[in-house]
């Protein structure tokens, strides 16, 4: 079955679902995005997010989630740099180790000249994803695999992560919840939440979500 039909069996067995609230009642809320809490102690921010969807703005279920965070962010004062990841010029580590881990990447890309200087400065760091396939986008991970040419100046940060997805069941998150989870433990990050928004395959399901407060709550509350 090819992926178009798969959406529209799909699409008709859980529209009851998703309009009862983009499958909130089928997985429960575990996201620390849930909780209410103050990270920044009233400082402002210096905050990267990083889009990794190819979708439009206006189509794209992740960014929708990241503007939500942005408005919540600004809203609080906080400084904002938002990197489009899968429409810049990027290219992919290739474990050259020119870079010797805190050095010039040997390619000098967006990632180098826009990103790179923001990320260093930044004091909290926004991985937004569209799960495509149970894991990051592959335009993020791009991203991720190109810390390492700063790796410890990127330690000791604030992050937190930002994910759609179209399936429901209570896995759909597992793969990218771990692999976010264990950068966290390595960077030495303070994971201050996760909004994972299950159920959002399209940009209605994601407006009409809890998910979408969520959002924008996390960042008005940092």
């Amino acid at each position: 079955m090819d992926r178009r039909n798969f959406i529209k069996v799909i699409g008709c067995g859980a529209v009851t679902l998703f309009l009862s609230g983009c499958g909130v009642a089928a997985v429960e809320d575990k996201s620390a995005a849930a909780e209410s809490k103050i990270t920044s102690g009233g400082a402002k921010m210096k905050i990267v997010v990083i889009n990794s969807s190819p979708h439009s703005e206006t189509q794209s279920t992740s960014r929708y989630l990241a503007q939500k965070f942005i408005e919540g962010a600004q809203s609080a004062g906080h400084e904002i740099f938002t990197f489009d990841a899968a429409n810049e010029e990027t290219n992919p580590c290739r474990g050259c180790d020119h870079c010797g881990m805190d050095g010039p990447c040997v390619f000098n890309d967006a990632i180098s000249k826009s990103l790179m200087p923001k990320m260093l400065e930044a004091d909290l760091l926004v991985l937004v994803t569209p799960l495509y396939y149970f894991g990051m986008s592959a335009q993020l991970k791009t991203i991720v695999d190109r810390f390492y040419s700063r790796t410890e100046r990127l330690h000791r940060k604030k992050s937190l992560l930002l994910a759609t997805a179209w399936n429901t069941a209570d896995w759909t998150m597992t793969a990218l919840k771990t692999h976010y989870e264990t950068l966290v433990r390595y960077m030495e990050w303070e994971n201050i939440g996760e909004v994972l928004a299950v159920g959002c395959g399209y940009r209605s399901a994601v407006e009409s979500s809890k998910f979408a407060n969520e959002a924008y709550n996390l960042g008005k509350n940092i």
